[in-house]
């Protein structure tokens, strides 16, 4: 690592802004505009760096942001010098800008310099926002929650006598979540004064534009119309921020609300959403740029830099470099989001009642196909669960086969009374989670479903199942579709996965049943999808070669287990291992641990459960699986301590 005056980019080269740069655009003697602007521009710098060295984050809203959190942390937050807990108050509620806000703390001086080097790794910074970082002050999550939030927060300083402002940055799509209207009435109701509300307007929702998904409509109107003060501003133009904010300063009998048009992917010109071919999905909501990418989109925001450092007078921007981290070799992977895609495609073509509902995430949830081949019978329900979960409900009690889909952790949490209530219809329904269980650990635990299995496990004749192959998907999505009695619940990794065994020719699936993968004597591990499932296995190959032999079974329905076939299973073996890629509690594991007691086996058996025992890490997908011991390593570990101590051995 160097200082250098920067005037390539190479591709595996990254730059950064130091500290002391940031420094000396502080010390220098500017109008508050200015030196706003100028600090933006070398946050953006920043931001580019950390998502590029994590090859991981979201830039476009980033991007959009950060003229905003610049001036609020400049200018407007007061008593930042006495810390998080006595300050003013910001938070970002839509949690995505999390890189943004880490580059403007570093500029700042308000977290350690080296920080800048560990977004998304493990005791790092984390993907999305988390209070455990110094001056984060609320976790994102499920979109929506913000105001609320800034309402407790409002009632509990009154109550203490403490007088601060309340600054929330929203999201314009999510503004499609019930929860935000539903925050807006009370806080008109106890003239919150100290609640200013900033809606990074860019217009785009993940990978689309919001007045394609559901057009806000008016939305000065609608926030009038609830009582609150309202303002719109151009978010990228500090001397309107300015005075914008001091217009809000006579406003003391209201909140306030301020409606900032920008553009998401501000600063780099191909990245920026008018860029965007009409029709066509935006490129840089989430991921990392590529190496031409990155290059390209470097120079530019260092050139804009350069020329606000050269016209404040502070001479020569200093920069500092470091090698990108390598990319990971491409290996034959289970891609289950493609597989499931065929699957939905092919049960559409056979089937026209089949529909599919999508929350915002058409990419990720492997969309994309469907909506083209049979637009009609699709429906972008933007980011509302609740609402699309109702709709579905509807759709069914009209004869039709609602697919819905969203990720893992918002589909299993956000609509939840609404899918025992449409359980309680006796229709069929059939729930597709993504991005489901502890991986990817990039984004941190908001995203990291680890509870789905419980909080839906318990709905009444929904049958709930994980594939662990390309081939078990199909198998899967035709039971599912086709045969299941009632709703069903889709659990899906969406990472790539090599997996060292192929599931038996033969194999059917059966509620309640699964198939052995690997045969042995000295004890039984019951698992499910790819990953956890090839990590016992690798596990399993290693004690083999030290004369220990365990079986490892496939299971993949998470909520129902066939007692005798579970004895058939068990045979012998007086050691029984359960894997969950979820939380002990309420996870698989405890339903066969359930279920293997009723059995009255003799001599009796001892279950030993693994799986997720704390709230899931941020980093690195291997960090996060070493963390919580859940790799091949870990694995073999807690395998090998438990059988050290069996009878017999």
């Amino acid at each position: 690592m160097g200082e250098q005056q920067l005037d390539v980019v190479t591709s595996d080269e990254l730059k950064y802004v130091p500290r002391s740069e940031f420094g000396r655009l502080l010390a220098a003697d500017l109008d508050a505009q200015t030196r706003t602007q100028a600090f933006a521009a070398l946050c953006r710098i920043n931001t580019l760096y950390m998502i590029a060295q994590a090859w991981s984050g979201h830039l476009g809203t980033s991007f959009s942001s950060l003229e905003i959190m610049s001036w609020l942390f400049l200018n407007e937050l007061r008593d930042l010098d006495k810390g998080p807990d006595a300050c003013d108050v910001f938070f970002s509620s839509k949690g995505h800008d999390a890189p943004a806000l880490y580059s403007v703390f570093m500029g700042l001086g308000l977290m350690p310099d080296d920080k800048l080097h560990q977004l998304r790794r493990l005791h790092g910074l984390p993907g999305h926002p988390h209070v455990e970082t110094p001056y984060i002050q609320a976790n994102t999550g499920s979109l929506g929650m913000g105001v609320s939030k800034a309402k407790g927060m409002v009632f509990a300083d009154r109550l203490m006598g403490r007088e601060r402002k309340v600054f929330v940055l929203a999201g314009d799509g999510e503004l499609q979540e019930g929860q935000f209207w539903e925050s807006l009435p009370t806080a008109v109701h106890h003239r919150m004064h100290e609640i200013v509300v900033i809606v990074d307007h860019n217009k785009m929702q993940s990978d689309t534009w919001v007045a394609d998904v559901n057009d806000l409509g008016d939305l000065e109107a609608k926030f009038s119309a609830f009582g609150w003060h309202v303002t719109r501003v151009d978010g990228h133009d500090t001397a309107a921020l300015h005075a914008t904010l001091r217009s809000l300063d006579a406003v003391t009998d209201r909140p306030k609300v301020i409606i900032a048009d920008t553009v998401k992917g501000k600063g780099v010109s191909f990245m920026e959403g008018p860029a965007t071919e009409a029709g066509q999905l935006y490129l840089f909501h989430s991921g990392a740029p590529n190496e031409d990418q990155y290059a390209r989109g470097s120079l530019e925001l260092i050139e804009k830099a350069q020329a606000l450092f050269t016209s404040s007078g502070l001479g020569t921007l200093a920069l500092e470099s470091r090698q990108r981290t390598a990319r990971k070799p491409v290996l034959a992977v289970q891609r289950l989001v493609a597989a499931y895609t065929n699957a939905l495609i092919a049960q559409a073509s056979r089937n026209p009642r089949v529909i599919a509902l999508d929350a915002d995430l058409v990419k990720d949830c492997g969309l994309i196909e469907f909506r083209d081949q049979f637009p009609s019978r699709f429906f972008e329900c933007g980011i509302a669960e609740q609402d699309m979960v109702s709709m579905a409900c509807g759709m069914a009690h009209r004869g039709a086969l609602p697919v819905v889909h969203s990720f893992a952790c918002f589909l299993a949490a956000r609509p939840n009374e609404q899918i025992y209530n449409q359980a309680s219809e006796a229709t069929r329904v059939v729930y597709v989670g993504s991005l489901a269980g502890l991986l990817p650990g990039g984004p941190g635990h908001s995203h990291q479903s680890v509870r789905d299995i419980s909080a839906l496990g318990a709905v009444p004749k929904l049958l709930a199942a994980e594939p662990c192959t390309e081939r078990e998907v199909e198998l899967l999505v035709d039971y599912l579709f086709n045969h299941a009695e009632g709703s069903s619940y889709l659990r899906l990794v969406s990472l790539g996965w090599p997996v060292p065994f192929e599931l038996p020719a033969a194999y059917e699936v059966v509620p309640g049943r699964g198939v052995v993968v690997r045969e042995g004597r000295d004890a039984v591990v019951f698992g499910y999808g790819p990953w956890l499932l090839s990590n016992a296995y690798e596990a399993a190959q290693q004690l083999a070669s030290q004369g220990v032999d365990l079986k490892i079974v496939n299971l993949p329905w998470l909520n129902r287990v066939d007692r005798e076939w579970l004895r058939e299973v068990v045979g012998s073996a007086r050691q029984i291992f359960t894997l969950d890629n979820h939380y002990l509690h309420g996870g698989q594991g405890e339903m066969i641990a359930a279920a293997v007691s009723t059995l009255g086996l003799e001599p009796s058996v001892r279950v030993t459960p693994i799986g997720v025992t704390e709230l899931p890490e941020c980093g690195t997908n291997e960090e996060v699986l070493a963390y919580h011991q859940l790799d091949t390593e870990g694995l073999l570990r807690q395998f090998s301590a438990q059988l050290a101590g069996a009878p017999g051995r």
